[in-house]
């Protein structure tokens, strides 16, 4: 009885003074808010007591799975030698391992390492570089950016403006100008003149529309494309064979910047340590975060080719644009130390020996009725959801609130999955475990989603 009463004060004071991101608040005015209290492996504890399988990896990070007391020690460790210094004009010595470490992970000349706290600080990072780098080329009407449709890149400002996601931008703009959107890789939604195409025509027609919107703009004009390895926003679409390599050829036939945003798929994600590697191309920069200290503390980069570094390695140049926290002590010392688990117990092996047995694990689902596409790559996928699978029907607004929201996100958690149930494109379900999961993870999370969503089919 105590512990429920603590639970309940505890609810009480989150809903009074936690003001939670991307939250309806109004729907704990009434009912008790999931206070989740400790972590082990691919499980996590709610104030209650109760277990779930924590199908989503916190927010796509906690590669190495909960309660690593290594990772843990190395924070307090370091926070007893160093707390905190910033790498403004000084340096100190886990930054400067870290920043070499991701630069010998990175492909290609992708050298300099700048720290954030954060994804969104990391793509805003981007941006800023990319439009100073023109402008020190003597290129200075090269400041817009292409992403894709769908696509969530981040809140700041900028990369507000880039994330193809209208719902998510209208109650801030005016947003920055100059952003403009191509269609993404979604070939489940492919238009219908390509409904019969195979992957490698879908993928060179999407790619193509990038040089489209280069030319409409004018090529003096464009500075940067920003692409996720899978794009997120929408349920995980994985690239089609040749996507990449066709977008790498325009990007540097029209002078204009390949942005990789990582900040999902970076570090094991897909079963390498970048997502551009399963894929095979090397961009200008990498954007990236997350899962780069699995999660137990803040850190983010973007990583930038020795091209676009050199005008700032020059004279009096300097790149005007820094974070209090980019590159903290603790948070280095901890990403060092789970860079270590990635090499001593083969975390990315463990996703590549294992994506092809958690994707067959999940299109067992595709009996459902409900089930219209499951699609991604490593330990991370998108169940699509529709109300007819032989014209792939969609939901309607009242639907989605109904069903999705409703019933779906509760009823799964009260299952023991923790996911994420989103419209954000069509409607879908995401999965994006540990790194260490294993069959049984995947058989445990297969068969909850299976007993929810026949239930979730009669209440279309």
């Amino acid at each position: 009885m105590t512990d429920q009463l603590d639970s309940a004060a505890l609810s009480k004071k989150a809903y009074d003074h936690l003001w939670m991101h991307f939250t309806r608040m109004s729907s704990y005015e009434n009912a008790p808010v999931p206070t989740i209290v400790r972590g082990e492996g691919v499980h996590i504890w709610d104030a209650n007591g109760r277990k779930y399988i924590d199908g989503l990896s916190g927010l796509f990070v906690v590669q190495a799975g909960h309660g690593r007391a290594e990772l843990a020690e190395v924070a307090r460790k370091q926070a007893e030698e160093l707390a905190f210094f910033p790498v403004w004009s000084y340096a100190h010595p886990k930054a400067v391992e870290l920043a070499e470490r991701l630069a010998n992970y990175a492909p290609g000349d992708l050298n300099k390492v700048f720290f954030t706290t954060g994804g969104g600080e990391a793509v805003e990072s981007a941006w800023k570089l990319a439009k100073h780098y023109f402008k020190l080329k003597g290129m200075p009407t090269k400041h817009k950016v292409l992403s894709r449709t769908t696509a969530y890149h981040g809140t700041p400002q900028g990369a507000l403006s880039i994330t193809g996601l209208p719902g998510l931008k209208a109650p801030y703009e005016p947003l920055v100008p100059s952003t403009f959107r191509v269609p993404n890789t979604n070939i489940y939604r492919a238009p219908e003149f390509l409904a019969d195409s195979s992957p490698e025509a879908f993928g060179r027609w999407a790619a193509d529309q990038i040089e489209v919107q280069i030319l409409n703009e004018g090529p003096e004009t464009v500075a940067a494309v920003f692409v996720e390895p899978v794009q997120n926003a929408g349920g995980c679409f994985p690239p089609p064979p040749g996507y990449f390599q066709r977008v790498r050829e325009i990007c540097d036939k029209y002078d204009v910047l390949m942005v990789s945003d990582e900040v999902i798929c970076a570090f094991g994600r897909l079963g390498t340590m970048f997502g551009c590697e399963k894929f095979g191309y090397v961009p200008d920069i990498i954007t990236c975060a997350k899962g780069m200290t699995s999660g137990y503390s803040p850190i983010g980069a973007m990583i930038v080719s020795d091209r676009l570094a050199e005008p700032f390695y020059k004279g009096e140049e300097m790149f005007l644009h820094g974070y209090t926290f980019g590159g903290h002590p603790v948070s280095s010392a901890v990403a060092l130390a789970n860079l270590d688990i990635f090499d001593n117990e083969g975390l990315n092996k463990h996703v590549l020996d294992n994506e092809g047995a958690f994707l067959a694990t999940l299109q067992k689902l595709l009996d459902l009725p409900i089930v219209g596409d499951v699609r991604g790559n490593g330990y991370f996928y998108g169940i699509e959801l529709v109300k007819d699978k032989g014209t792939k029907e969609t939901f309607n607004d009242d639907e989605i609130e109904r069903v999705l929201y409703g019933f779906l996100s509760k009823a799964l958690f009260d299952a023991g999955l923790y996911c994420r149930a989103d419209d954000r494109g069509d409607p879908v379900i995401q999965l994006s475990p540990p790194l260490i999961s294993d069959q049984g993870t995947f058989d445990e999370i297969e068969q909850i989603l299976r007993s929810v969503l026949t239930e979730a089919w009669t209440k279309l």
